[in-house]
């Protein structure tokens, strides 16, 4: 049986105590030359240890998390030739100073279209969303040379792999997952790049106590899927502000006797939907969607408000249209059937679909404010809390009065609006409530 020898950490500079943060060989594992064995980091830097010899993997004399110094063993190894893979089929030699063309991908025999050699084909596309590495996300993701080495031969973007590693390093393990989580379709990606979160792990509950189980309805479900992707794929900005809606309720309370005799029951909600159409049409921006390839922003010329509805099975989102159209009874009216329609669970598909802005109230609970999600494709929504009676100072009277004042929070997408457009949309809304008849100019 041939000697073995040591392998041991060669000159690494000034580092001392440098620790092993990966090991990527192990027993009987044939290595060439340069082949990297392990990998070390510092305060300042991360560095490969390649194999100075070729031969077999034996047994290896450090694991992660050791500190090594110049001169410690890293593994023993029986010198000799690296296994010797079967060689393929010899192709034809190239003619003489004609560059050979690169791989392209494999095609049926049937499909393959006729090429010159000469002519270089285009190396094969990487995933949509997956960005070759040296791009932007993978400049700044946590990954050793070997690790950076690997994806950069898949093709793989390190900036949408999470790592398993210390400190959430990114492993040859990672990539090989991830790579295959790609390939299986169990990530999807879009034009604007990709996901990849970790998963919440596993607990079982019924060490700790007793426990009893309720199968979330269908709707629940359904409505929990777009709330997460609505949450993780929009950019989210929450705007606060304050409404004074003591007028409007003296006139909502005023007009309920011509309510009744249109049968409705004249609601805040109607006068919200009202406000906010006037604001949206001042805000074209606010009634839009971005096109499919995130390249464009389409506006829309209808007002079709989505209303928030919770149900005894979760919640649902029907669609109120032409909302620019109706007067204040019609309205009070459609939300009215929308809501008896959602709690029977009488609506269709066309009424859940086409919304421009949706308004989520929470008055008649209770709560200070919220922060609403986004029903994308939609670029905005509103959430109302409970009015509250509260002081509020008015200079030409010198003196506190009570003021009836309407907690509201617009959540908007950031990749369509920015700050200053926020702003500007809550103060109109609120300069709106606070006097209605400004609906009318």
């Amino acid at each position: 049986m041939p000697e073995l020898q040591d392998i041991n950490i060669p000159n690494i500079g000034d580092f001392d105590q440098v620790e092993v943060i990966e090991v990527l060989v192990q027993a009987g594992q044939h290595v060439s030359v340069e082949t990297p064995l392990i990998t070390l980091e510092s305060d300042k830097a991360s560095m490969d240890i390649p194999c100075p010899l070729a031969g077999t993997v034996r047994e290896l004399q450090l694991q992660v998390g050791d500190k090594v110094s110049e001169g410690d063993a890293i593994l023993s190894m029986e010198p000799g030739e690296a296994e010797a893979v079967e060689p393929a089929a010899p192709a034809a030699p190239a003619p003489p100073e004609v560059a050979v063309a690169p791989a392209a991908p494999a095609v049926p025999q049937q499909t393959r279209p006729e090429t010159p050699a000469a002519v270089p084909q285009p190396p094969p596309q990487t995933p949509s969303g997956a960005e070759t590495v040296g791009s932007s996300h993978s400049a700044r993701a946590h990954a050793g040379p070997a690790a950076r080495r690997f994806a950069r031969e898949l093709g793989v973007d390190l900036g949408l792999v999470r790592g398993t590693g210390r400190k959430g390093r990114i492993l040859k393990d990672d990539i090989k997952a991830f790579t295959r989580a790609v390939m299986s379709e169990q990530r999807v990606f879009g034009n604007a790049g990709g996901l990849a979160l970790p998963e919440i792990p596993a607990v079982d509950f019924s060490r700790f106590g007793p426990v009893s189980t309720r199968t979330l309805t269908r709707m629940k479900r359904l409505s929990g899927q777009n709330l997460q992707r609505n949450w993780i794929c929009v950019p989210h900005v929450t705007q606060f502000d304050e409404a004074d809606i003591t007028e409007l309720e003296k006139f909502r309370r005023d007009r309920q006797a011509d309510a009744k005799q249109h049968d409705v029951k004249l609601t805040l909600l109607s006068f919200l939907i009202k406000a906010v159409v006037v604001a949206l049409k001042r805000f074209p921006e606010f009634n839009s969607s971005l096109s499919p390839n995130r390249e464009e922003l389409v506006l829309k010329q209808y007002y079709h408000i989505s209303i928030a509805v919770n149900t005894d099975a979760g919640l649902v989102v029907p669609v109120l249209r032409d909302a620019d159209q109706k007067s204040l009874y019609e309205l009070a009216a459609g939300i009215r059937e929308l809501g008896e329609r959602a709690r029977k669970r009488h609506l269709k598909k066309a009424e859940l679909q086409g919304g421009c802005f949706t308004l989520s109230s929470l008055g008649g609970i209770g709560g200070t404010g919220f922060t609403p999600i986004i029903n994308a494709p939609e670029v905005a929504i509103l959430g109302v809390a409970r009015a509250r009676m509260q002081p509020c100072y008015v200079q030409e009277r010198d003196a506190f009065v009570p003021r009836l004042i309407l907690p509201i929070a617009l959540s908007y997408d950031h990749r369509v609006i920015d700050g200053l457009a926020g702003v500007r949309f809550t103060a109109c809304l609120c300069s709106l409530l606070a006097d209605i008849r400004k609906v009318l100019l």
